[in-house]
């Protein structure tokens, strides 16, 4: 509840707004680095993930939060340190090193605010004494991880979806403007980067399709299963940028409702109309299954996406 309170201005639809022209130049800049990336080495990949799908995202969030963008490789290694799955305490050992970075920008942060959310926060610190250090530092170390690790996955996943299918991308291409909302939504839809599971605890005994669980039993949900539910979602598996309704549950619902959705709905939204404006005939440089997956990542997604145009 307190974090709610304290980042829905934040993270608002207006505030959401106001960010959209800012976002858009930095696509624009990402995407003329890919121009010239292209042009550097004509007939060569070159490597979508590297030159947008990561620098946006970082870029969008480091603004908001107050974050320096100098800092970039750093706290993407730490990101990329939690991210892993089977490293022992190495993911714990980064999240503690996360924090204290946080804990050191929130520093600066009470000698020289900004018009940021850190500095939100420990306005938010001095008005409330019960909001302690630790809380503060983990808050704002996991709004720097999930507000670019997520996004970056989802715009990778987001231009496989379109590429796999030359004629899905022609079609895309074609309205860009006019298309890109609902196509972003399947794509949230059919993609749900992270999606390892909710864990929740039952309050006391239900029977769901035939099976009892008892009060007290740990449940692990799947929003990627609800998301590809039948009887929600008519032939479940397959592209529909027109599906309606399309009320998908790829940012949780109720009081689990992803904070930052907003931003990353916007951030798709412009990113995806601009590529497709900018390059229509961008085409995949390897096929899909030879692409390397981060299977070992909690977030999944890809290491690379090589395109041509």
């Amino acid at each position: 509840a307190r974090m709610r309170r304290l980042l829905t201005p934040a993270f608002s639809a207006r505030r959401m707004r106001l960010l959209g022209d800012h976002i858009d130049e930095i696509v624009e800049n990402c995407l003329d680095a890919m121009q010239q990336a292209h042009d550097r080495a004509p007939g060569e990949p070159v490597d979508l993930h590297a030159h947008l799908s990561f620098p946006l995202p970082v870029q969008v969030i480091c603004g908001l939060l107050g974050v320096p963008f100098a800092d970039r490789e750093y706290f993407h290694d730490l990101s990329d340190r939690m991210n892993r799955m089977g490293t022992g305490d190495a993911a714990e050992q980064a999240r503690a090193e996360f924090a204290r970075y946080m804990g050191g920008l929130a520093e600066i942060k009470r000698a020289e605010p900004g018009e940021d959310v850190v500095s939100d926060l420990v306005a938010a610190q001095r008005e409330d004494p019960s909001f302690t250090e630790d809380e503060m530092t983990r808050l704002a170390a996991g709004l720097l991880f999930a507000g670019h690790e997520t996004t970056v996955n989802q715009i990778d996943l987001g231009v496989l979806m379109l590429l796999s299918d030359p004629a899905r991308r022609d079609a895309f291409a074609a309205d860009p403007d006019g298309q890109v909302q609902r196509t972003v939504e399947e794509m949230l839809r059919l993609s749900s980067p992270g999606d390892l599971g909710l864990l929740r605890y039952a309050h006391e005994d239900v029977e769901i399709a035939g099976v009892t669980i008892a009060r007290g039993d740990a449940v692990l949900i799947s929003p990627g299963a609800v998301n590809r539910d039948a009887d929600a979602f008519p032939d479940p598996e397959r592209f529909d940028p027109d599906r309606k309704p399309n009320a998908h549950l790829a940012f949780g619902h109720g009081a689990h409702f992803c904070i930052g959705a907003s931003l990353a709905r916007t951030e798709l939204n412009v990113v995806f109309r601009a590529l497709f404006r900018r390059f229509p005939q961008l085409r995949l440089a390897a096929e899909v299954d030879e692409l390397e997956r981060r299977s070992d990542r909690v977030t999944g997604g890809v290491h690379r996406v090589p395109v041509t145009w």
